[in-house]
């Protein structure tokens, strides 16, 4: 997904972020976003960086999944779906993790653990 390789691409040459597609990466993101969190700044600022991390988690999801999960677009939104049908929003979860309630490196875990 684009979104995912544009944040790859931000977050290595404006913070300096690492992001290679691990699972392990993706305690790094959760950190981004609770440092973001504890800035206070307006959702409206962070939207697009979220939108981004949740993009790039799920993309860390489809590749973990090694082609048993793929990407749909449904309603207005972007969703993964794994092999066993499930359907997981990982831009929503960035955003429960900005309001201090979610975490994208366990929502990849329980989205590829069968």
């Amino acid at each position: 997904m684009r979104w995912a390789a544009d944040t790859v691409a931000t977050m290595r040459e404006g913070a300096r972020l690492r992001l290679d597609y691990s699972t392990q990466s993706l305690w790094r993101v959760d950190r981004m976003i609770e440092e973001l969190r504890r800035e206070q700044p307006p959702y409206a600022a962070v939207e697009s960086v979220l939108r981004g991390f949740g993009a790039y988690a799920g993309e860390v999801i489809v590749r973990r999944a090694g082609g048993a999960a793929e990407w749909l677009e449904a309603g207005g939104g972007h969703w993964v779906r794994t092999a066993d049908g499930r359907l997981w929003d990982p831009v929503e979860e960035a955003r429960r993790c900005f309001a201090g309630h979610g975490s994208l490196r366990l929502l990849c875990r329980d989205a590829t653990t069968v």
